[in-house]
């Protein structure tokens, strides 16, 4: 078993653990005993709790980054990637609910999440070929990151199979952003007015509404001074 998969094995181990007793309950020791896993090795790879979050958030891009397409428009390629992160989070959706109704009881592992966020966010703009870098890069990615709350928000309400829910949501995200000025390639010059979230949304630790790119996105996810998400 090479580390890639040692580490999907411990972290969905972990995710089941959360699922059933919440992050503060959470062991890597029962974790790795669970999954039968060697605990020396599980010391060495997962030094401690956060680290599951870190690789978790790893294995998101990575998944994300490997099916980005290379053709279309900036929007659309988003789109994928976004999605192909949320089919991740999916994967493990009753420990990822459970971590984040626990998050506005945890806020220094709300900040350590929301500086992860933003990096992915940084990530999925390159990926899309749209440049990350800069005090303009910064903004998109914050930009970027109020998508993915609303996103987010969408999915913990979304039952469905498809995930239609979601999927709209980001769609609404991405287009109103693809509006904003600045904030998109060939974006327009007009602000944009995001809708009001989901009837059936879940959430208390994310933004009511999705923030101009402006402005870091509001709640615990908020990233507080530019560098080390």
């Amino acid at each position: 078993m090479d580390n890639a998969e040692f580490d999907r094995a411990l972290i969905a181990s972990a995710f089941v653990l959360i699922a059933d007793h919440g992050w503060s309950r959470l062991s890597i020791a029962e974790a790795a005993r669970r999954a039968d896993l060697p605990l020396d090795r599980a010391r060495a790879r997962f030094p401690g709790r956060a680290m599951v979050l870190a690789r978790f958030g790893r294995l998101a891009d990575q998944a994300a980054l490997a099916g980005a397409p290379n053709e279309g428009v900036p929007r659309d390629r988003l789109f994928d990637m976004l999605m192909r992160r949320i089919d991740v989070l999916q994967s493990h959706r009753a420990g990822v609910l459970a971590l984040l109704r626990g998050l506005p009881a945890k806020p220094l592992l709300a900040l350590m999440l929301s500086v992860a966020s933003v990096r992915s966010m940084g990530w999925m703009l390159q990926g899309a070929g749209i440049s990350a870098t800069g005090p303009l890069g910064r903004l998109r990615a914050k930009g970027l990151l109020g998508v993915w709350l609303w996103t987010l928000r969408a999915w913990r309400g979304d039952e469905s199979v498809d995930l239609a829910t979601a999927m709209a949501a980001l769609d609404t995200a991405l287009a109103r952003a693809e509006r904003a000025a600045g904030w998109l390639p060939g974006g327009g010059e007009r602000k944009a007015e995001f809708p009001a979230p989901p009837s059936d949304a879940l959430a208390t630790d994310v933004p009511a509404q999705p923030p101009p790119p402006e402005a870091p996105p509001a709640g615990p996810f908020t990233e507080p001074s530019p560098e080390p998400l």
